[in-house]
């Protein structure tokens, strides 16, 4: 039996697409969003996934919008604790307006995690909070796991959120694997596939495909 985790960041969103930083602004896919996912799908970007697989979102409607462009009308549950930075007050701005914000300079000069945004949280909190996912993510898939081990069957879950979720995530379980918490972000529609052994993590493969290799979606990635 393999068991594994699929984590896939949601597509295009116009925040992405006007480089803003946002994380609890509720925004839709836009058109390129569905395309890339679709041309993504269509090029074998997604491992296969069984018919009993299980499906987790954020619940914001972006992270809906992918799982069913990429696997239909599937039931899914919710885990609100994946969801990315709130940034709250300083929501959908570009980097220059937050720089010029009252407080901007504090923001570039932090470097242990604890500048809190007005309204939101600060990285400690964020960390934190992800960490607490990735154990409910984690006792989902584990109880995933027993319903398979007389079957042989693969265990598979499928957890569709957002770059910076996906960034804490790896840093949590590969800590060793790279330095820089922005070096694990994926392209939008794209993620990891995660292995696990005795319900541990233990490996992954990149998740990609021809059109990710080339820099025509990267344009608009932040």
């Amino acid at each position: 039996m393999k068991s594994y985790i699929v984590l896939i960041r949601h597509g295009i969103t116009q925040g992405i697409l006007n480089k803003w930083f946002y994380g609890w602004a509720d925004l839709p896919l836009v058109k390129e969003g569905y395309e890339q996912l679709l041309k993504f799908k269509e090029e074998g970007a997604y491992p296969e996934v069984p018919d009993d697989a299980k499906f987790y979102t954020t619940g914001f409607v972006r992270t809906t919008e992918t799982l069913v462009t990429l696997f239909g009308a599937v039931p899914y549950t919710e885990i609100p604790e994946m969801k990315e930075i709130n940034f709250g007050d300083w929501e959908c701005n570009t980097f220059k307006q937050l720089a010029e914000k009252e407080g901007g300079q504090e923001w570039l000069d932090n470097a242990d995690g604890t500048f809190k945004f007005p309204g939101g949280e600060c990285m400690n909190d964020y960390y934190a909070r992800i960490k607490r996912g990735n154990e409910i993510l984690i006792g989902y898939h584990r109880m995933q796991e027993l319903a398979h081990r007389h079957s042989g069957k693969d265990a598979v879950s499928v957890m569709i959120c957002h770059g910076g979720s996906i960034s804490g995530t790896m840093m949590n379980w590969f800590p060793n694997d790279r330095e820089v918490f922005w070096d694990w972000t994926p392209l939008t529609g794209l993620g990891y596939t995660v292995y696990f052994e005795n319900g541990e993590p233990v490996s992954y493969d990149v998740l990609t495909c021809e059109s990710a290799k080339g820099d025509s979606w990267r344009k608009s990635q932040i």
